[in-house]
């Protein structure tokens, strides 16, 4: 299987209440980098915001970080995730997957600390960082079940 047909280009999202951190990945399909925050206001505002961003990075699929529970378990938060998600997919006509995001936002603080940066003056960042960590973890998923797929 040659490369073109592994890479895809997919848009990671960090849905929050108030922001959505959105990451992109590199033309390998290897590295994910945040990209930009949305601040939330009305839907269609979202959808033209991610339109944008779509057409441009030309993306085939979003990978939105769904909030389990520490027990595993859906609570009111990751449906709340789920729904949006869904409704901007439709709305952009594009799949959707969910990457088990927990603890991607303190991992994304840990790493901004560790970088120096003040935490309560950047929040978009750290929505954009928990972005790329949820798309590196699809992107690192994908990329092992792809090469566990034995020739025949």
């Amino acid at each position: 299987m040659s490369n073109d047909k592994l890479w895809i280009s997919a848009l990671g999202l960090d849905i929050g209440l108030k922001r959505v951190g959105i990451a992109g990945c590199d033309g390998t399909g290897l590295i994910a980098t945040g990209i930009t925050t949305l601040v939330r206001s009305s839907f269609d505002r979202d959808v033209a915001y991610l339109k944008k961003i779509v057409s441009e990075r030309r993306v085939q699929i979003l990978v939105a970080g769904l909030p389990y529970s520490l027990s595993g378990e859906l609570g009111a938060q990751a449906r709340q995730v789920q729904k949006y998600a869904t409704r901007i997919a439709t709305a952009l006509e594009l799949p959707v997957e969910y990457v088990d995001e927990r603890l991607t936002s303190v991992e994304a603080e840990e790493l901004m600390k560790a970088e120096g940066i003040s935490l309560s003056q950047n929040k978009g960042s750290i929505d954009r960082k928990a972005a790329a960590l949820i798309l590196q973890q699809w992107l690192d998923e994908r990329r092992q079940n792809i090469c566990a797929i034995p020739n025949p």
